[in-house]
């Protein structure tokens, strides 16, 4: 749904006025962190503000992640995208964010923290900055409620997690927000977090490096083999981040699991390969011969742009 502001300004970008409008870029993974929110308890994330322009998340009193001001001001983010020649650009919240964890009246008041912010972060850029809000998908009926009041404010889509502890994305509970999204039309950003940790994977972010793209995997299959992509419409509209994980580089593998092991990996109505055109991925795979094998296996028609 188109964000209803006031001020949707025109797209500033004077090359970028020259091209078709078929072939602008419109990036669809980006995130925001804003420069500040309410105290959200013990062990929650909070903004260490060390200058007007840099700033660390905090979790607790572990540093997270450093981050920038193109974070939460717009003015510094679309000069990015200037300089970049993208026309528009989906503003994701930041996973850390999600509040899975915790009880779903405080995760809901979480998200409406920051889907309020994302907002104000994004007004400033009217149509060039497209807020995705986050929900407390822990409780189906919580996250439809929440998925509905941020379209009704102007938000684009949902950014969702690939997981709720051990839930993934066949969970009947997930399924039925994924109808839901799809009844609204609003689109969905499935994007990984709360990867394992264990010693292996706790050095040289190995988590990040592996566990990532591996999770990510994991819950692309998790729509294949659980039945999803048999049960929800096929106007649902859902981008898998990071080049969705290794799975087109797997997915030969995976096909041949289904047609040789039916007792085990045979659970959905026709072969993996006959769902790529139901998800589309991103582009942030960092090398042209990765990108290559994503159009190669699930066609350009599949693959969006993203920075992240």
């Amino acid at each position: 749904r188109p964000a209803p502001v006031a001020a949707a300004a025109p797209y500033t970008l004077a090359r970028a006025d020259r091209v078709p409008s078929d072939q602008r870029v419109i990036d669809v993974h980006s995130h925001f962190v804003p420069h500040g929110w309410p105290d959200l308890g013990t062990g929650a994330p909070w903004l260490r503000v060390e200058s007007e322009r840099d700033a660390m998340i905090m979790i607790g009193s572990d540093e997270f992640r450093r981050v920038r001001s193109d974070c939460w001001d717009a003015a510094a983010r679309l000069a990015d995208m200037d300089a970049d020649g993208v026309a528009a650009q989906v503003v994701s919240p930041t996973p850390v964010f999600f509040a899975y964890d915790r009880p779903v009246g405080e995760a809901e008041k979480v998200a409406r923290i920051f889907n309020d912010l994302a907002l104000e972060i994004c007004r400033p850029g009217g149509r060039r900055l497209l807020p995705f809000c986050q929900v407390p998908l822990q409780d189906p009926d919580a996250a439809c409620r929440e998925l509905e009041r941020c379209l009704d404010a102007g938000h684009a889509g949902v950014e969702i997690g690939n997981h709720v502890g051990d839930r993934d994305l066949d969970d009947e509970g997930i399924v039925t927000f994924l109808q839901h999204a799809a009844s609204l039309d609003a689109p969905v950003f499935v994007h990984p977090w709360a990867m394992p940790s264990s010693p292996r994977l706790d050095r040289w972010m190995a988590a990040w490096l592996t566990g990532m793209p591996a999770e990510t995997h994991l819950s692309i299959i998790a729509m294949i083999l659980g039945g999803v992509f048999d049960r929800v419409p096929e106007s649902l509209r859902i981008c898998f981040a990071h080049g969705g994980g290794s799975f087109a580089f797997w997915l030969g593998r995976l096909e041949n699991a289904w047609r040789r092991r039916p007792d085990v990996v045979g659970t959905s109505q026709q072969p993996p390969s006959a769902y790529v055109t139901r998800f589309s991925v991103d582009s942030v795979v960092f090398e042209p011969a990765a990108l290559r094998v994503l159009v190669d296996v699930l066609g350009a028609s599949q693959v969006m742009v993203g920075s992240d």
